[in-house]
């Protein structure tokens, strides 16, 4: 077989990782080819602290040598940037040192470009002496420096900063730390914490200004760095700056490429990009619902999924990752996760002890551990996490919480040995995802004595390095947490191990030879279906999966559809039907009042109601009268039997109403007329108030539009049901045509995302209300984008009751059942 051919750009962790994985499962695949940007073999870059300190050598943080990627048939062309990527001709173009253009073809690309380091727009920010800190070439300038200079200052408190400002001390260098916030690693620790690490730092020779804000940076006549000037007017000798403020993804070329880009290259749960499925981005460079991780366990996690969705393994997905932060900073330990600050409705539970380098704090909310922040002693912050995570109630264990694992249950005194503590079910490396149990299956298989010889092995200890100790403790004894692994999603049914998101993502992507899963049929045979038919909780949601996913393309299945859909119209407990026609903002007229009425008489309809959301309800149709009551009624389908836009509610607004801002009316008319064709996952309604009084009840709608002075606020996700949930604020826009767009981009991506009878409420709950507001408020093209797909999926759509060819729907359904005489 002809192998395809894998290009991948970058050399880093993340995507030498997704390669690794690859030629474990699919060895023979591709024929694969890596450009890398810096003139080395893949490093463990987060080893590069140690290095500078001058515990370590460059030789020794080398994951894969020179001879790895000739034994794996990888072609790299190091110290190669690429500078092009003809996505037509799908060709990778890069410029060699004496200029020559290097090509090299692909079936499949991946974008593994990293990030940038942050360099503060200050005066004085390209004199020589004033770098960065982010690969060998500037831990080697730094390095350099500390054999000519004295004076070093580091920019930023974080932990990079602390790291690189540990490393130049340890050279001999004279360090003082500049940091705007008001204490050290703001994200990672709160205060009592963050100012307990800075006493522990200084204490060994570390100088701090916290709180200053750097205005300029000072050269002298040779056009070096000689000092740091600040807002105040003081300055501080400096002979080396080095900026630790933070990365940004590396998207240049992705830009260049025209991909999608939003804070990184936006990417799908199988790591493809959203511009073109044949181009996939993994690492710091992508940007997954809305997030870029800068952490490498959730970089190593994406890496897995992807190489097994190249390899053509299924479906592999990458939901995101729920992280934390263990770290070693200078000797000391450290630990947070979750909502380490606590807040109004939380309570904490503290222990500190500064003279002895000890802090604790546990956050509760209700009987749940949603926060914890670890100083000098870290050894259950693995445990920690998984109460977090796991959202297990606290509330038998509270008295106990605080003095760690050891003490609860039956688990009893372990003494100073973690390893013996834990499970072999336990995560050791939350890096690497390795458990205990596969540190010492590899132990005593292979027969490891070494602390190299574990890493090689498994890797556990390979990458951060933070659970080395507990690596070692497993090697002595023979006898073991992942901070970033996602819980499996539940199956959809018992006809598939699938969950929906999975079934999802197979149907949005193509296959391999370029056709896309069109029926519930293909969908049954591509995932190797239990049940070959499926059964009657999957296939209404997989027909649903199809149709929103490629309107105009997918096979709508009337047979895969609940009795109400394929009826069209409610069935009743007696057995008939009821029928709600279509009413316009709740708006009707005479005319159309007149023809219900007769069909109420000539049907002999026992009932008529007005319901809750402004409409007329004809109760106790007969099933074979439905055909004739719709022709007579002459109005079109109000879906009310369907997951699909109900009703619109509205007020009067400001067209009759006194106190009305806004003309509530026209704005629900408008929003009913341009989305009542709209299938989803689940019933939507939507509402419309003029005035803030909010008199059609828009907070409790999937989407509620209030009309103020100004304008409109919108408001998303209310769910008015068993369980009310108040609509969350979403954004205030001033016209009635950014009304229809918002509301059209918020239902398109909830049509596109959303699970099957997932309500919008639980959908926005699942993936984040910060997700959703960057894909509608904060990405402008990609808004009018899903806007424009919702207006393609409508256009044409037919009406049930009027358009029963175009709609397929079977009429002898309705036909009068003869009875034997």
């Amino acid at each position: 077989m002809k192998k395809s051919k894998l290009v991948m750009v970058g050399n880093g962790m993340a995507g030498v990782r997704t390669i690794e994985e690859l030629l474990k499962i699919a060895p023979d695949f591709y024929d694969i080819t890596v450009f890398g940007a810096e003139p080395h073999p893949n490093y463990n870059r987060i080893l590069l602290s140690p290095v500078l300190a001058g515990e370590q050598t460059l030789d020794e943080i080398v994951l894969n040598d020179w001879a790895w990627y000739t034994e794996n048939g990888v072609t790299l062309h190091a110290g190669k940037t690429v500078t092009e990527v003809d996505r037509i001709k799908r060709i990778v173009r890069a410029t060699d040192a004496d200029g020559s253009v290097i090509e090299a073809p692909y079936d499949r690309l991946i974008m593994a470009t990293g990030s940038n380091p942050f360099m503060l727009p200050l005066p004085g920010k390209d004199l020589q002496g004033v770098l960065a800190y982010r690969d060998i070439a500037d831990t080697q300038a730094m390095i350099d420096a500390a054999t000519k200079y004295k004076h070093a200052v580091v920019i930023g408190g974080g932990l990079l900063g602390l790291e690189a400002a540990n490393g130049l001390m340890k050279r001999g260098m004279t360090v003082s730390v500049v940091h705007v916030a008001p204490w050290l690693m703001e994200r990672q620790l709160d205060d009592v914490a963050g100012k307990l690490l800075q006493q522990s730092l200084e204490t060994r020779g570390m100088k701090f200004l916290i709180g200053a804000q750097t205005q300029e940076l000072v050269g002298n006549e040779e056009g070096r760095v000689k000092a740091i000037r600040f807002k105040d007017g003081t300055e501080l000798p400096a002979d080396l700056v080095v900026m630790a403020v933070g990365i940004r993804p590396n998207t240049a070329l992705a830009e260049s490429m025209r991909l999608h880009v939003n804070k990184g290259i936006v990417v799908s749960d199988t790591l493809q990009t959203v511009t073109d499925p044949r181009i996939y981005a993994v690492g710091e460079c992508a940007a997954h619902r809305g997030i870029a991780y800068g952490l490498v366990a959730p970089l190593f996690e994406q890496g897995k999924v992807l190489a097994t969705h190249l390899a053509e393994f299924g479906i592999g997905r990458y939901t995101g990752s729920l992280t934390s932060t263990k770290l070693k900073v200078t000797g000391i330990d450290l630990f947070s996760a979750g909502n380490f600050t606590g807040g109004a409705d939380t309570e904490e539970i503290v222990m500190s002890d500064p003279s002895g380098g000890v802090y604790k704090k546990l956050v509760i909310q209700g009987d749940k551990l949603v926060g914890a922040c670890l100083y000098g002693d870290t050894v259950d912050g693995s445990w920690y996490f998984k109460l977090l995570r796991d959202g297990r109630s606290v509330a038998d264990i509270r008295d106990k919480l605080m003095f760690g694992e050891s003490n609860i249950g039956d688990v009893g005194h372990q003494g100073q040995s973690k390893a013996s503590a834990m499970g072999d079910s336990d995560e050791v490396c939350g890096c690497n995802g390795v458990t205990k149990g596969a540190i010492c299956k590899a132990i005593k298989d292979k027969g490891l004595f070494t602390l190299e010889e574990v890493r090689k092995q498994t890797k556990a200890s390979a990458s951060c390095g933070s659970c080395t100790g507990l690596v070692e403790q497993i090697l002595m004894f023979t006898a073991g947490g992942d901070y970033s692994a996602t819980p499996k999603m539940k199956a959809m049914c018992g006809c598939t191990e699938h969950g929906h998101a999975a079934v999802r993502e197979a149907i949005r992507t193509p296959l391999p030879d370029g056709g896309k899963l069109l029926t519930t049929a293909q969908v049954f045979a591509h995932l190797n279906w239990k049940t070959p038919n499926g059964c009657a909780s999957c296939r209404p949601a997989i027909n649903y999966y199809l149709i929103s996913t490629w309107p105009k393309e997918a096979k709508d299945d009337p047979q895969s559809r609940y009795i109400n859909e394929r009826s069209h119209a409610n069935i009743q407990k007696d057995g008939t039907y009821s029928v709600i026609p279509r009413m316009w903002g709740g708006e009707t007229t005479a005319d159309e009042l007149r023809r219900i009425a007769d069909a109420v008489d000539k049907y002999k309809i026992p009932t008529v109601k007005v319901t809750g959301g402004q409409r007329i309800d004809l109760l106790g149709v007969k099933k074979e009268d439905l055909v004739n009551v719709w022709k007579d009624i002459g109005m079109p389908s109000g879906h009310a039997y369907a997951k699909a836009l109900r009703t619109v509610k509205t007020c009067v607004g400001s067209e009759w109403c006194r106190m009305g801002t806004q003309d509530s009316t026209q704005m629900g008319k408008d929003l009913e007329r341009a989305m009542w064709r709209m299938y989803a996952p689940h019933k939507v309604k939507f509402a419309v108030s003029g005035c803030p009084r909010n008199c059609a009840e828009a907070g409790i709608k999937d989407v509620g539009v209030i009309g103020v002075d100004s304008g409109w606020e919108m408001y998303i996700a209310g769910n008015g049901g068993i369980k009310t949930e108040v609509a969350h604020f979403f954004v205030k826009v001033k016209t009635a045509a950014e009304v229809l767009e918002y509301t059209g981009a918020f239902c398109e991506l909830y049509r596109q995302e959303g699970w099957y009878l997932e309500r919008t409420v639980h959908y926005v709950n699942r993936v984040g209300l910060d997700y959703v507001k960057k894909r509608i408020l904060e990405d402008h093209e990609g808004r009018k984008a899903l806007w424009e797909q919702l207006q393609f999926a409508l256009d044409g759509e037919p009406d049930p009751w009027f358009d029963f060819k175009e709609a397929a729907v079977d009429t002898r359904q309705f036909e009068p059942v003869s009875t034997l005489s």
